[in-house]
């Protein structure tokens, strides 16, 4: 009965994490966009248009302005996420593997044991390590 309400528990704990993750990443990568395209466009609007009578006649209602700035603005970052992917994309990644303790680890134990400097324990710590990892990764499928 006990081992039922540890499971039980880990299972809510892992759930509300994945909630959590799951809140956050709705929050910072879709909802931010949003609130700041809205932001952008109403400020825009505010200081660019409003007021300005040369542009007032051509953009009256603040929908046509979101209309056209959509027009331009998607594009536009589309090119530059292309430029983005094509270019820098892969400097941020080695820059990151260079900074991963856990690849570091690795890469070092592997190197231990071709070079016969690995103990037994070491390589057993390495191997509960990487099956952790993959475990990790298994539970997610």
């Amino acid at each position: 009965m006990k081992e039922n309400k540890t499971i039980k528990m880990i299972f809510q704990k892992r759930t509300i994490r994945e909630f959590w993750w799951a809140g956050r990443m709705g929050h910072s990568i879709y909802l931010t966009i949003f609130l700041g395209f809205i932001n952008f466009i109403l400020i825009v609007y505010n200081f660019l248009i409003e007021g300005n009578e040369i542009l007032e006649n051509f953009i009256s209602e603040i929908w046509v302005f979101s209309v056209i700035f959509l027009a331009l603005y998607i594009p536009v970052s589309i090119l530059i996420g292309r430029w983005h992917t094509n270019t820098q994309i892969h400097v941020d990644m080695e820059l990151k593997m260079y900074e991963d303790p856990i690849l570091a680890k690795m890469v070092r134990t592997l190197l231990d044991v071709q070079t016969g400097v690995a103990s037994e324990k070491e390589i057993i710590e390495f191997r509960d390590m990487i099956l952790k990892i993959e475990k990790q990764d298994n539970d997610k499928l």
